[in-house]
């Protein structure tokens, strides 16, 4: 199965940089709206045929214009929501908590899932929520799914999943508002990330390092983005 992992269109709290990971949570800026009207365009070479959103408003609202240009219903699922914040919420991301929150995601990614963050979730339950709704999307037998999700749950499942990608090439490359990460595989056979951004995610002992991302000219990807 193809899988596409679509980060949301930008909130008022991605422009103030917050934690934000509560349900139902904002919608979107006019910027962020014109993201959303921006992705079939976007997606267009994809051949989608299913699409999925989290229970938070924005990737609905992200989804909205896609599943209409392609005739497609959205369905909605909890697993594919943010990381949550827990204690954190809505604390500024380049605090010290918003620090802690990124060292606790990415310790899960590098298997440390029985690590809790402060008052939520610990990496178990959030990597095994994930990977459910995965499997759902797997075992429906489509051969290409969108998924609009959320910054960090997109890079940590990512690198906790994908076997070409380390945590050290997820947490050095934030995705951008509706930034795109393309995975080819099955829950059985694992997973292989094709594209970060655009940027091909070249295999171990190829052009690159595990897990470098290298862009037309040979240079590292690069981009922005939590929650």
């Amino acid at each position: 199965m193809r899988l596409l992992l679509v980060r949301h269109g930008q909130t008022p709290s991605n422009v103030d940089h917050l934690l934000d990971t509560a349900v139902p949570g904002p919608g979107l800026t006019p910027l962020g709206e014109a993201q959303a009207a921006a992705l079939p365009q976007a997606l267009a070479g994809e051949d989608i045929e299913a699409l999925y959103a989290s229970t938070l408003i924005r990737t609905q609202l992200t989804a909205a214009p896609l599943a209409a240009a392609r005739g497609l219903d959205v369905t909605v699922r909890a697993g594919i929501r943010e990381l949550s914040a827990g204690d954190l919420e809505m604390l500024p991301g380049d605090s010290p908590e918003g620090r802690l929150y990124l060292r606790t995601v990415f310790a899960w990614a590098a298997g440390d899932t029985a690590l809790r963050m402060p008052g939520g979730e610990s990496g178990e339950e959030a990597l095994a929520r994930y990977d459910a709704v995965v499997a759902e999307a797997a075992a429906s037998g489509v051969r290409a799914v969108a998924m609009v999700s959320h910054g960090a749950a997109i890079r940590v499942w990512t690198a906790a999943r994908a076997d070409n990608v380390d945590v050290a090439f997820a947490a050095a490359r934030p995705l951008e508002n509706t930034g795109v990460v393309i995975l080819e595989g099955s829950p059985s056979d694992g997973w292989k990330a094709l594209s970060w951004e655009g940027a091909t995610v070249e295999p171990a002992g190829e052009s690159g390092p595990a897990g470098q991302a290298l862009g037309a000219a040979g240079r590292p990807g690069a981009g922005g983005g939590l929650a």
